[in-house]
């Protein structure tokens, strides 16, 4: 379905991430995840793309099979670094011929440090920002190249805390602006951790006159040793004390998972009032915190 239709109607949509596994265990075990997500029938469920493209072939390979053995609808991620135009060109090509009708297109992490990479040139690619890559899709779309009249939807980023590239909120969101122009259908967030950070965001979406649908980005903390992974990211995290506390009163991982899951769980029924158009749950390809999430609002 295309995400100006997930998106169209009064209910929130709800929507998981997943990312390609590098071994065939980890593949079946995303699948038996995967399996127990099928029945939630999440609106889509999106597939990313490593750093400097290093997953590309990974990532095509499990939207097709995510496309053709389940009745979920993927939505591939796609990134500006290490592409040119006919490398893109290709990939729309292929996505669009396997039946696929959306695209999250971001501007994406440079190569890990390696003897390949230390001539990398960020300079030389086709695309310098996330808002060319939507620009060119829409080219691509208006060529006539896909099989549905809509063409591909595109998803973009947003960044409630603030992109760590970008440290002037102003120009930030003239960057964001820039993309939605563009033609992008939707913004999915960052993860965050206060919703008031969201509330915010959404405010100064609306101050720039940005109004396309805002998709809540909302990650289970299920370890301890995880939440500090996050911290370490590039893109860090924002913790607030209330949700410091409540881990470090935790014994062990379950508790630690069963906190993350009631935080999470709090966000979304927040969300869930405030008339939120999507919330899009980072799943690190497990099933049992965004059944838990499911449980503890109710639905089906």
């Amino acid at each position: 379905m295309h995400a100006r239709d997930v998106y169209a109607g009064d209910d929130t949509a709800w929507s998981f991430e997943f990312f390609p596994p590098k071994t065939a265990r980890g593949a079946e075990s995303l699948f038996r995840a995967i399996t127990d997500l099928e029945a939630l029938r999440p609106d889509f469920v999106s597939v990313t793309y490593g750093a400097g493209g290093s997953t590309r072939d990974l990532t095509h390979d499990l939207v097709v099979r995510i496309k053709t053995t389940t009745s979920l609808d993927p939505i591939p991620h796609l990134t500006c670094v290490l592409h040119d135009e006919t490398e893109i060109q290709d990939i729309l090509t292929r996505y669009a011929e396997a039946g696929v009708g959306n695209i999250m297109a971001l501007g994406g992490d440079p190569p890990a440090a390696s003897a390949a990479s230390s001539s990398y040139d960020r300079s030389a690619d086709a695309f310098q920002h996330a808002a060319d890559l939507v620009r060119f899709i829409r080219r691509f779309n208006d060529s006539g190249a896909h099989p549905d009249a809509k063409g591909f939807g595109v998803g973009v980023a947003g960044f409630p805390e603030g992109h760590p590239a970008t440290p002037n909120r102003l120009i930030e969101m003239d960057h964001l602006k820039a993309k939605v122009d563009e033609g992008a259908d939707y913004i999915v967030t960052q993860l965050f951790f206060d919703n008031r950070d969201l509330d915010d965001f959404r405010e100064r979406c609306a101050l720039a006159n940005i109004d396309v649908p805002i998709v809540a980005g909302i990650m289970p903390i299920t370890t301890a040793a995880g939440m500090k992974r996050m911290a370490e990211l590039a893109l860090g995290a924002r913790f607030p004390a209330a949700l410091q506390k409540a881990i470090a009163r935790c014994n062990d991982d379950e508790a630690v998972e069963r906190v993350g899951t009631h935080w999470a769980t709090e966000q979304c029924r927040d969300l869930l009032d405030h008339g939120i158009a999507g919330i899009h749950l980072y799943t690190l390809n497990k099933s049992e915190a965004a059944k838990e999430i499911y449980r503890n609002l109710g639905l089906g």
